[in-house]
């Protein structure tokens, strides 16, 4: 490989600053993407098949699948209300403190519900993993699709 000249160097830091300030987005890997959703799957269909497995009461599965759902949408919203502000379109103060208070509320719930769950330490384990698992993927999977979405509509 040759060393870049400082032509090149030229070219490459405008087209880098192009990049990063929002107008024109880099378009995530395939890869990325895929791996995304399939984390998000893996994570949520673990969960879910671990609470069908569980010797819980009816109540405490719905409390767990709830805090599940409650997760997810909660931490989308956190990402979305950051990149929105980041991006500089408007977003409350309100909305964007609700969203990280939602996204706290739904771990803290999580926790004290394992606590005091009568399981194993290790099914709480696999209950608190594929918890975080979900939770960061689903940010992932919402990230790629903004990011996706920005993609096409500057390049079209």
């Amino acid at each position: 490989m040759e060393p870049l000249k400082s032509n090149e160097v030229n070219n490459n830091s405008e087209s880098n600053s192009k990049l990063n300030n929002g107008h024109s987005p880099l378009k995530p890997s395939a890869a990325f993407v895929g791996a995304s959703w399939m984390t998000l799957l893996i994570g949520m269909t673990s969960y879910c098949i671990g609470l069908y497995n569980s010797d819980m009461a009816y109540n405490e599965k719905g409390y767990y699948f709830t805090i599940l759902l409650f997760g997810l949408f909660s931490v989308i919203s956190v990402q979305k209300s950051v990149r929105d502000r980041l991006e500089g379109i408007p977003v409350t103060d309100l909305y964007y403190s609700l969203s990280w208070f939602s996204t706290i509320a739904s771990i803290v719930l999580l926790i004290i519900g394992l606590w005091n769950a009568d399981l194993l330490l290790s099914e709480k384990g696999f209950f608190g993993m594929s918890f975080v698992l979900g939770m960061f993927s689903s940010l992932a999977v919402q990230k790629n699709t903004r990011d996706l979405k920005q993609f096409e509509s500057t390049n079209l």
